[in-house]
């Protein structure tokens, strides 16, 4: 039951990141804003709830699958975009940079202290 619970949570905020994509004409796929809704919402009461971690890990494993069909049509576009190559790089490297801090400064604030030290310690044990 519990599963079911953290995958409506999941689907609740996807629904309300697609109405706010509709209603206002965000130029930003409904995934995303329904994920930094449910980001909001987390950070406000203060934690996870673990209904949503319990349904997160299995999808966080399959995470490169479902990114896949959004990789896999660039490629019937391409060409729309053979002029604009620097910006496309600049954008990746900025986009990057700023996804691996952002993670990193959220680890350090909401993981407890010294957890990330012994994951390593046992990570190097194996």
């Amino acid at each position: 039951m519990s599963v079911l619970r953290g995958f409506l949570w999941l689907l609740v905020f996807l629904m309300l990141g697609q109405a706010l994509v509709r209603l206002f004409h965000i130029p930003m796929p409904s995934g995303v804003i329904g994920m930094l809704l449910l980001t909001l919402w987390f950070g406000y009461r203060g934690g996870m709830n673990a209904d949503v971690v319990r349904i997160s890990q299995p999808l966080i494993a399959m995470l490169a699958l479902l990114i896949m069909p959004g990789v896999v049509e660039i490629f019937f576009v391409a060409d729309q975009f053979a002029d604009q190559w620097a910006a496309i790089l600049t954008a990746l490297i900025v986009g990057t940079l700023l996804s691996v801090l952002s993670s990193l400064l959220l680890m350090r604030r909401y993981l407890p202290q010294g957890a990330a030290e012994s994951d390593l310690r046992s990570a190097d044990h194996e």
